[in-house]
């Protein structure tokens, strides 16, 4: 990510979307998939999500505004998301660290630019895909996952493990609903983003649960 800039400028239902996956249980809201044609002409392989396994994440039903992110964008979470967040900085603020919001909920159509920017910019499908979910199968674009900074590091870059912030949220996120889903070696295959926290893999728990 080689600006702040030019990462955010311009980033159980049944259906199907690129490659012939079913979207059965796919997060979120009510928008349509992407359009399979659209992933083929960024050069996204039919195979993706396949191997290793990528969830599909459909656009959130319900926004609101939570703040301005660090370039003066205002970000939008889903609500239950955005309390949490609120919550999770005010006890950060408390115990004298600073967690700043980078980036929260991201349309598929946000995902598409930002890929076809990149690949303007000279860089391969390959390469982005190592650190950038493909459109549709975002986190992001549930607004139930957030990318945060805190002063002192290089936002969006591996400097935030070794802030006091990163030690916080290890410690304490849990508490918000709050996981680290893209940790070193992840069964995604996306790069490591000790900044990225999302509360996905709590609803996913509770879903299991309310099954059984």
């Amino acid at each position: 990510r080689a600006t702040i800039d030019s990462t955010l400028g311009c980033c159980s239902n049944t259906g199907t979307s690129h490659g012939g996956h079913s979207d059965v249980g796919a997060t979120g809201g009510q928008h349509a998939m992407i359009d399979p044609q659209v992933l083929a002409d960024l050069g996204i392989p039919t195979t993706y999500g396949r191997n290793p396994r990528m969830r599909i994440h459909r656009e959130a039903r319900e926004l609101e505004d939570v703040e301005q992110n660090i370039i003066g964008r205002m970000q939008k979470l889903a609500p239950p998301t955005a309390r949490a967040w609120r919550q999770m900085k005010q006890e950060a603020a408390a115990d004298g660290v600073e967690l700043l919001l980078v980036s929260g909920f991201r349309s598929v159509s946000y995902q598409v630019e930002l890929f076809r920017k990149k690949l303007a910019a000279g860089l391969d499908i390959h390469s982005i895909l190592k650190v950038n979910a493909a459109p549709g199968f975002s986190e992001h674009h549930t607004g139930k996952a957030v990318d945060i900074a805190t002063p002192g590091t290089r936002p969006l870059t591996e400097d935030f493990e070794t802030s006091a912030a990163f030690a916080w949220l290890t410690k304490n996120a849990a508490r918000f609903g709050f996981s680290l889903p893209y940790g070193r070696h992840n069964a995604a295959g996306i790069a490591y983003e000790p900044w990225h926290w999302s509360q996905l893999e709590r609803e996913r728990r509770s879903s299991k649960s309310s099954h059984r």
